[in-house]
């Protein structure tokens, strides 16, 4: 299914009915990394699961040239949560994801019934951090999806994975293949200008689930534990065996994990 927003034609997942839910994808993949959550979510009965691909990924357009930014990708949350008649909804955003869910909450914390942040982090990049983005937009520009896919498998799984899940890896690449290299680039960009969100953490309110993969290597278990107990109330899973993409790398823990919080709020 697609909707326009801003003139550019989105491209989402929207199945069951009840709690609406919405699943924000990680950087470079697209909306059907969750389908494994979706799929076993969907067997409660309980919950609208609802699933974008951002500009640029999967199936959605982009206009080239802009830099997709956290608060741009939030409007995009915001006109797709009104187009399906949603006043609120519970986010769930990973890595890439999980930077859009903070900046919706700054925009619309009204709107926002529950957060489940997994494998990502609060703050911005540093300098390192937005040349390493930029060096990395360069790359989808001139090398293309492929050439992004090779840099970022090693960061984004654990070893563990590629070496006994090969079949992980090869449909993290496949996603990535999908993906525009316009869309990449102006991803990329938009993360390095993304808002720190270190200060909003005290102030949300929503019943709220931190997730990460014990060997994730770009955002680290210290990492979550620390922006977690800045959050009140908020609840921490950590996922054995498991990298960045732990959804992917552990779909079973990851959906046991979410359906225990929504169960327990919603």
């Amino acid at each position: 299914m697609k909707i326009t927003i801003d003139t550019i034609d989105l491209a989402y997942a929207d199945h069951g009915i009840g709690q609406p839910v919405i699943f924000l994808h990680a950087f470079p993949l697209n909306r059907m990394m969750w389908e494994g959550q979706i799929a076993a979510l969907l067997r409660e009965q309980r919950y609208r699961l609802v699933a974008p691909d951002w500009r640029g990924f999967g199936e959605s357009g982009i206009v080239e040239g802009t830099p997709s930014t956290m608060d741009l990708f939030a409007r995009d949350i915001a006109g797709l949560m009104d187009a399906l008649g949603m006043r609120q909804a519970v986010l769930c955003g990973l890595s890439m994801g999980g930077y859009a869910a903070m900046a919706f909450y700054r925009q619309h914390p009204e709107r926002v019934s529950g957060l489940i942040l997994a494998d990502t982090r609060p703050n911005a990049d540093n300098e390192e951090g937005r040349a390493n983005r930029e060096q990395l937009a360069q790359v989808a520009e001139r090398e293309g999806p492929d050439a992004v896919a090779d840099r970022q498998l090693p960061r984004l799984l654990a070893a563990e994975t590629r070496k006994h899940h090969p079949e992980v890896e090869a449909r993290v690449r496949s996603m990535i293949a999908t993906a525009t290299p316009y869309g990449i680039a102006a991803a990329s960009r938009g993360m390095a200008q993304r808002q720190d969100s270190t200060a909003l953490l005290a102030h949300i309110t929503c019943p709220t689930l931190v997730i990460v993969g014990a060997e994730d290597g770009l955002t680290p278990p210290a990492v979550a534990h620390a922006y977690a107990g800045q959050i009140p109330g908020a609840q921490l899973a950590q996922i054995a065996h498991a990298g960045h993409l732990s959804n992917l790398e552990q779909p079973e823990a990851f959906y046991t994990v979410v359906s225990n919080f929504l169960q327990a709020h919603f």
